[in-house]
């Protein structure tokens, strides 16, 4: 009786020693596996190598995270605060690097604000024209305190028109919400606040009659009325 005693002892002390080492092992494991599935690199592409690397050093908080719940999201909190970027688009290459492809924004007007000059980017965002690489490509200028996102609408709504973007000087809001533009040429266009894309089919055609060319002002404020007149 008491050897089987001691036997059923043998046998419970080696399961129990079996399921602490089966343990201990899964552990390990599972610690392995975290470890190698930590983010080590981001590279981040799109811009100058300068930008790049400032933004890759704003993306640093997110190295050691498990690269399976990093969501998108993190990374918008982030490039949001950066002027520079229109969009952008994330790659994962498991099991511990992630790679940032940016959609730089197109640079469509200058500005000033608080005495410094800026770039109005396609994404409606300024950017601070000694705190980009070289540009040399003329741009029109915009007169307004804000309201650049709308300034962007009317660049869309030109583009669809005949007139031609390069062809305008200088842009002009007013707190009507409408908007006054003038050419390379000296003809100023008083625009509508609706109906913007017929007004700037008709300036288009106004423009080219060789009888108005001594005009140098087109007024289409008024619905289905033009003025034309000189300074």
């Amino acid at each position: 009786m008491l050897q089987l005693l001691d036997k059923k002892k043998k046998i419970f002390f080696y399961l129990l020693l079996l399921i602490l080492l089966g343990t201990q092992i899964s552990k390990n494991q599972n610690n392995k596996t975290n470890f190698t599935l930590k983010v080590k690199h981001i590279e981040v592409l799109g811009l100058s190598n300068e930008n790049n690397h400032k933004v890759s050093e704003n993306l640093n908080p997110l190295l050691l995270h498990n690269i399976f719940f990093i969501k998108k999201n993190y990374f918008e909190e982030i490039l949001k605060k950066n002027n520079l970027i229109e969009s952008f688009y994330i790659q994962k290459f498991y099991p511990n690097k992630i790679k940032v492809n940016i959609k730089k924004t197109n640079f469509l007007a200058t500005t000033n604000k608080k005495n410094k000059k800026f770039y109005i980017g396609s994404n409606g965002k300024l950017i601070l024209v000694k705190n980009t690489e070289n540009f040399n490509r003329k741009l029109p200028f915009v007169f307004s305190k804000n309201n650049f996102g709308d300034f962007v609408k009317l660049k869309k709504i030109i583009d669809k028109s005949d007139f031609q973007f390069k062809e305008i000087d200088s842009f002009y809001y007013f707190p009507s919400n409408r908007w006054d533009l003038k050419t390379n040429n000296g003809l100023l266009i008083k625009l509508p606040q609706k109906n913007l894309l017929e007004a700037l089919q008709f300036a288009h055609k106004i423009k080219l009659n060789e009888k108005i060319k001594e005009n140098k002002i087109i007024d289409l404020r008024i619905s289905n009325y033009m003025i034309t007149y000189n300074e």
